[in-house]
């Protein structure tokens, strides 16, 4: 294969253009398939008249306790979240540990039981999983595989290849806040204002929206290579043009402040607790307050509109009301995010 990489380097975990070019040389070509093709969160299938998603995912961040939760948390949620992107109600997860020798085992017991309490909320059983152990050095204190099925009873047929001229975006609440806490508690910088992950199960909420409206056509959580990238491959996936407009996105003004400190643009900082949705434009302000009204979209914004062209671009509108290209994330800014 012309394009196959001669070695494995941190970009590709980015969640950016080397993943991109990863999955499409190497995995695509071998496990090629129709529902693979989609590059959807989640696939989703049937089975007897009835719709399935199923997801999975892995976890490898550092550091593995952080504010507002744990590795062990991040990959429930990280899994919930997957299945709901398809407007699925998950059900069942798997677990799968790698622990490295010598981990304490009240680290352990924390992370556990954060999982038990993050399944719980969200309302799903872990029912069945594995563990390894390895010798001392040979991973990075523990890694955490989940996996996860849940079933589809609404009709909407929701894609990353389905967004539509017109439809408006939007956004459960503030941007970048997982990634600029991870980066933080990685280098040992503290500011005024706390810095906290959104980890969070976001299931209830988009129940709540998919009960609102039968008009919703995208919806994808912003994890690695943040609105910006995932934005881009929503674009890519429908042949669309998106526009952002910048005096309406959310952010928190600790993270603002962080990322200007640091130099780092919070568009491609990742999420773990937000929705992109994109919707027909009569039912966003229905969708809007739908989500102002639960815990985890009390910060919800309209933040842009699809347009037919150019085709495959992502470009921001500036409060100058000037244009700003947006592009995918390049390189690998802070790797182990997630």
């Amino acid at each position: 294969m012309a394009n196959f990489p001669k070695q494995i380097i941190l970009d590709h975990g980015s969640g950016g253009k080397a993943s991109q070019e990863l999955i499409e040389t190497v995995f695509l070509p071998f496990f090629d398939n129709p529902l693979l093709r989609e590059m959807n969160d989640s696939a989703v299938f049937e089975i007897n008249g009835t719709r399935f998603a199923f997801s999975t995912d892995s976890y490898t961040v550092n550091p593995i306790i952080f504010p507002g939760g744990n590795i062990g948390s991040l990959a429930i949620h990280g899994t919930v979240n997957d299945l709901t992107m398809r407007g699925a109600k998950p059900l069942y997860l798997s677990v799968g540990f790698i622990l490295e020798e010598g981990l304490p085992g009240d680290i352990l017991q924390e992370i556990v039981g954060s999982m038990q309490k993050a399944a719980q909320e969200a309302n799903v059983l872990v029912v069945t999983g594995d563990t390894k152990v390895v010798p001392k050095g040979q991973v990075d204190k523990i890694f955490i595989n989940t996996s996860g099925i849940g079933v589809i009873t609404s009709k909407l047929n929701i894609s990353g290849q389905n967004a539509q001229p017109g439809d408006l975006i939007l956004i459960n609440g503030t941007i970048g806040d997982h990634g600029m806490c991870i980066l933080c508690q990685r280098e040992g910088l503290s500011f005024q204002a706390p810095l906290e992950s959104d980890t969070a199960p976001l299931n209830s909420l988009v129940e709540n929206i998919l009960q609102t409206s039968p008009h919703i056509h995208v919806m994808r959580d912003p994890t690695r290579g943040g609105v910006a990238t995932t934005l881009n491959e929503i674009a890519h996936q429908s042949q669309v043009g998106i526009e952002i407009w910048e005096e309406s996105l959310p952010f928190k003004d600790s993270v603002l402040g962080a990322a200007e400190l640091l130099g780092i643009d919070p568009l491609y900082l990742a999420n773990e607790g937000k929705v992109l949705i994109f919707v027909a434009p009569e039912e966003a302000e229905k969708i809007l307050a739908q989500m102002r009204a639960h815990p985890y979209g009390k910060d919800a914004a309209i933040i842009g509109e699809v347009k037919a062209e150019p085709k495959a671009k992502v470009w921001m509108r500036t409060q100058l009301r000037s244009k700003r290209l947006i592009d995918m994330l390049s390189g690998e800014p802070l790797p182990r995010i997630c």
